[in-house]
């Protein structure tokens, strides 16, 4: 690569960084669905401000920053949102979804003034601000929407398994959100949420409440290993986003296996790092290799579908 591309290469990456926080703020503020809600003829700045109760002139910089930056349409009096973009960022039901990696991505940054002091030093920061596991519920509602369109059409006898009934258990469920929407989904399931931050607990009781499905979701606070009221009696056990994270990865899994009774399933769904130097050079790399400085600092980190195959091994699991 030439030093001009070299360069240009390098610039494209800083003016990334500011497209980030540029659409967080869209989504925070709810300029975003504001400018949806305008349809195909768009809504002048100083209207969008005003509609999001927002200071005029910072709005007005940030819509020439989001049109810049091809996130918005401009025609020098109004802006607008074309469908994909809005399907991209405003609709959690689309495995497309993004929202929560913007959001996720920024709100994670904002303790990084200390990452340089967990490389020189090794020790890590696992205790995060409650901020941090709300920014993971909202990471992770693209997931929800990739289990029902991915994980089940791929797994068509389970989808069969859950409408009929049973138990399902979510192994750090977090802000209950998959549970949530499970228990829409296949209404003759009764489904235990299993959470060990209390302030996530807070949330997922909270959310199940909102939902009036506290008569078929029950969230308990324990660390998974530990759970014993329930062995052998569940039609699947769930990990979305958490094995990773989770203190002891091979008693969680043997505790998830446990916990089913014969002929039940153990799902993992997770982002997996690339297995070969060459993966590292494409989009799916780039993301997760950066994703994965994070979870250094929290002491934690991302694994390559190898890894997790070892961790089944190592956990008794079949094959």
């Amino acid at each position: 690569m030439s030093l001009d591309d070299r360069f240009d290469s390098l610039i494209e990456s800083l003016a990334g960084f500011h497209r980030t926080w540029i659409v967080a703020l869209g989504l925070e503020l709810g300029l975003f669905e504001r400018i949806r809600s305008a349809g195909r003829d768009g809504i002048e700045p100083d209207a969008l401000a005003d509609a999001c109760d927002c200071d005029r002139g910072a709005v007005r910089a940030w819509v020439l920053a989001a049109f810049a930056h091809d996130v918005i349409d401009h025609d020098g009096e109004r802006v607008s949102l074309d469908d994909e973009a809005a399907a991209i960022l405003l609709d959690e039901d689309r495995p497309e979804y993004l929202a929560g990696q913007f959001v996720h991505a920024v709100i994670a940054s904002l303790d990084h003034d200390r990452l340089g002091e967990v490389f020189r030093t090794g020790r890590p920061v696992p205790d995060r601000p409650d901020r941090y596991r709300v920014s993971i519920e909202r990471l992770t509602r693209q997931d929800v929407a990739v289990f029902f369109q991915e994980t089940l059409a791929a797994m068509p006898d389970l989808v069969d398994q859950l409408a009929r009934g049973g138990r399902v258990v979510d192994l750090h469920c977090g802000g209950g959100r998959w549970l949530v929407a499970v228990a829409r989904r296949f209404p003759e399931l009764r489904l235990l949420g299993v959470e060990f931050e209390p302030d996530s607990v807070e949330r997922a009781r909270a959310n199940v409440a909102a939902a009036g499905l506290d008569d078929r979701i029950r969230i308990v606070r324990s660390a998974i290993p530990e759970i014993d009221e329930s062995v052998g009696t569940f039609d699947l056990a769930y990990f979305q986003y958490a094995l990773h994270q989770l203190a002891d990865t091979v008693a969680s899994l043997r505790a998830g296996w446990a916990a089913l009774r014969p002929g039940g399933r153990l799902v993992v769904q997770d982002w997996c790092m690339p297995d070969t130097l060459d993966d590292y050079r494409t989009q799916h790399g780039r993301l997760l290799s950066g994703v994965q400085l994070d979870e250094v600092f929290q002491g934690t980190r991302l694994l390559t579908v190898g890894e997790f195959r070892a961790l089944y091994r190592e956990a008794g699991l079949p094959d």
